[in-house]
C-alpha cells in the first residue's frame, strides 16, 4: 500500500490515465474494425474512406504514447494492402 503523498498521487494519477489511454485504445479498434468490415463486404469505396479515417487515428495513438510506432506503421501497411487489393 501506498505510504507516501506522492505515491497515493501516482495511484489516482495512473487510474485516471489508464481510463484515458484505454478509451484511446478502443477508439482505435474501432475504425481498424470499419476498415475490416468494408473489406469484408468488398465495398472498396467504402473501405478507403475509412482508411482514410484509422491513419490519422493510429498516428495520434503513437503521439500519444498508446500504441508503439512500429505497431502503428505494420497495421497500416497490412490494411493499405488490402484495400489496394480490393480493386
Amino acid at each position: 500500500m501506498a505510504n507516501t503523498p506522492q505515491a497515493k498521487k501516482r495511484i489516482r494519477r495512473n487510474d485516471r490515465r489508464a481510463e484515458i489511454n484505454g478509451a484511446r485504445v478502443s477508439r482505435i479498434r474501432t475504425f481498424v474494425k470499419q476498415v475490416e468490415a468494408a473489406l469484408a463486404a468488398g465495398d472498396k469505396d467504402q473501405a478507403k474512406a475509412a482508411f482514410q479515417k484509422v491513419q490519422p487515428e493510429l498516428a495520434r495513438g503513437v503521439s500519444k504514447g498508446v500504441v508503439h510506432k512500429n505497431t502503428a506503421a505494420r497495421k497500416i501497411s497490412r490494411l493499405s494492402k488490402r484495400v489496394a487489393a480490393l480493386g
